[in-house]
């Protein structure tokens, strides 16, 4: 993988190997591409493993992608329903738009008397029921094919009234001729016995194909029982598709309005619970949530947290909520429920599925970058050259104008990233003028003796912001302390990015992409951003300390006082003459107050 996709290797080797969708996220968080795929880990890999993109836009896509986010589903046309419905909701800037919003098809059977079944792209609110969608348009017309075989039904659209029937308003068609339809426009076919087709037709959509299936494989055999071979493999190839049949996805189901799904799964520290939003039919958003356990809370009061969190995100809606149990708080113009069997339990079961995921992705992501984090200390010890692995790093930086407000800082790498909460500032208390190398030796030397009195774990590395006088002083003051062969120590100079080695009087040159070049030069700039810090707030606080002084009357205790009580420069400037009164009398109160006021 190439160097710069680093940052996405412990999401791409932690997705599963199942069928699903995944979505590109930019550094803004938006969504700029959603793609579906039979294996998510091999599929998303396969964008950042390329030397040479078949396209520029691909390319510049896999270039912008800075997280990526993915939804598990049961089957790859499950997979190839909910991306239709990802793209048309966030529009993604790299998918190939549906701007003619053509959709899959679905089977209609139409509420009217004497019912049609037909295929259609658009789903109206007339009562009809609809079967679908389908991803295969030859698989809507073999199941058409089939049902017009088994029960002739009428293809045309007359309004087919009890009155309109008995005045005989309509007459047979070329349909009924050929055998095709069985003539309810005459009354040639009862309401009752149309009927009956129907509902065996709706057994059929819904999945029960058994009785197809045993039609197609009779008519198999006759064929080949008379040698019309040809005619047999036409049935068989039909038999095939049916066997790949689904009647109905939960991904997109017109029965399933404004549903929202919860599933929660826990283990001993953390709670996960997995939102499923279903709109107008479709699944259109999906995330888990991570909650961690404190006071070893129940999981309905977790749950109850979560989706209170979630909805509050969400545009308030009534509708219903589908969860595994009983949730803690009262969710007003929600109604609860909680599914045995159906397509909500299968919704449900698809949402718990994808926290599992999440839990088992998040387990897979914290070995992958334990495991990284190994082979890159690793890396580390064999480049410099050092007995144990720098799972300990520290650094010093010495900031100073012209020997003056002069400070120190050392910032602390533990496995290779930044331990805030160890990083200490120090005042040089013992070096006056500009003499940086005496400034080292004293930051250096109360560091360790204050972690070996604390007996506190020592860095297996020491990095110096500076050439080979820096280095030298630093490891004479660890020899001193009689540390030297338990701390390691080098320095980098600036100017060439090179490392000195004590004892070695050539410079060792890393190569630029090396990582442990990276990680040295991120905790030597690290070090100098944390040094400046203290040195700014310290010439601000003389430069402000020495505005006060120039009011007559005012000297450095009152000025200390001044600070204890107000904070801040700003808050003393700001203080009414009664504030200032309070703290350092009348008269010193008018006039610091005074001089504000003529400034």
């Amino acid at each position: 993988m190439d160097s710069s996709f680093e940052h996405l290797n412990p999401i791409i080797k932690a997705l599963p190997a199942a069928p699903g969708v995944y979505q590109f996220i930019n550094n803004k968080g938006e969504i700029i591409y959603v793609g579906k795929a039979k294996n998510l880990r091999s599929r998303v890999r396969s964008y950042f493993n390329k030397k040479n993109y078949e396209s520029a836009r691909v390319k510049v896509l896999t270039r912008r992608v800075s997280d990526i986010s993915h939804i598990v589903v049961e089957s790859e046309a499950d997979a190839l329903l909910l991306e239709n419905n990802l793209i048309k909701k966030n529009k993604p800037r790299y998918n190939v738009l549906l701007k003619d919003d053509k959709t899959f098809p679905y089977i209609c059977l139409s509420n009217e008397r004497f019912p049609r079944v037909y295929q259609t792209r658009k789903r109206n609110e007339t009562g009809a029921l609809y079967f679908g969608p389908y991803t295969s348009v030859q698989m809507v017309k073999t199941i058409l094919e089939l049902i017009k075989r088994l029960h002739p039904l009428r293809t045309c659209n007359y309004k087919l009234t009890e009155e309109n029937i008995r005045k005989k308003k309509f007459k047979v068609c070329l349909e009924y001729h050929i055998g095709n339809c069985k003539g309810p426009c005459e009354g040639k076919q009862t309401e009752k016995e149309y009927n009956e087709n129907i509902r065996s037709i709706k057994n059929i959509l819904n999945g029960n194909i058994y009785e197809v299936k045993k039609f197609l494989i009779e008519q198999m055999q006759q064929y080949s029982t008379v040698l019309k071979f040809e005619e047999a493999q036409i049935v068989k190839e039909k038999l095939e598709i049916l066997e790949k049949y689904r009647s109905k996805s939960v991904i997109v189901n017109p029965a399933l309005k404004n549903i929202d799904v919860f599933s929660y799964i826990e283990d001993d520290k953390y709670a996960y619970v997995n939102y499923i939003k279903v709109s107008n039919g479709a699944i259109i958003q999906s995330k888990t949530k991570e909650i961690r356990k404190v006071l070893n809370e129940p999981g309905s009061e977790l749950l109850g947290l979560a989706i209170v969190d979630i909805l509050a995100d969400q545009t308030f809606e009534k509708g219903e909520i589908i969860v595994p149990f009983d949730p803690n708080p009262d969710l007003n113009n929600k109604k609860i429920t909680i599914p045995k069997i159906g397509d909500r339990k299968k919704l449900l079961l698809l949402s718990e599925r994808n926290a599992k995921h999440f839990k088992v992705e998040k387990q897979n992501r914290q070995k992958i970058r334990t495991k990284n984090k190994n082979n890159l200390l690793e890396i580390m010890r064999k480049d410099l050259n050092i007995s144990a692995k720098p799972v300990h790093i520290e650094c010093f930086d010495i900031s100073n104008i012209l020997g003056k407000n002069q400070v120190a800082a050392c910032v602390v790498f533990r496995n290779g990233v930044p331990s805030t909460r160890d990083y200490r500032h120090f005042l040089i208390k013992t070096v006056s003028g500009s003499d940086d190398y005496a400034a080292m030796k004293e930051v250096v030397i109360r560091r360790y003796s204050r972690l070996l009195e604390e007996q506190k774990s020592l860095p297996q590395l020491v990095v110096i912001d500076g050439g080979k006088g820096q280095l030298n002083t630093v490891h004479n003051a660890l020899k001193k302390m009689q540390l030297s062969d338990k701390i390691n120590v080098i320095a980098i100079a600036k100017k060439l990015e090179e490392i000195f080695l004590p004892g070695d009087p050539l410079p060792l040159y890393l190569d630029k992409n090396s990582p442990t070049l990276r990680i040295i030069q991120n905790i030597r700039n690290e070090a100098h951003r944390f040094g400046l810090r203290l040195h700014r707030k310290k010439r601000s606080a003389e430069q402000t300390e020495s505005k006060l002084l120039e009011i007559n009357g005012i000297g450095a205790t009152t000025i200390q006082k001044l600070f204890i009580d107000f904070k801040s420069y700003e808050n003393i400037k700001n203080a009414t003459s009664d504030d200032l009164a309070k703290s350092i009398g009348k008269h010193k109160a008018k006039l610091i107050f005074n001089y504000f006021q003529n400034d």
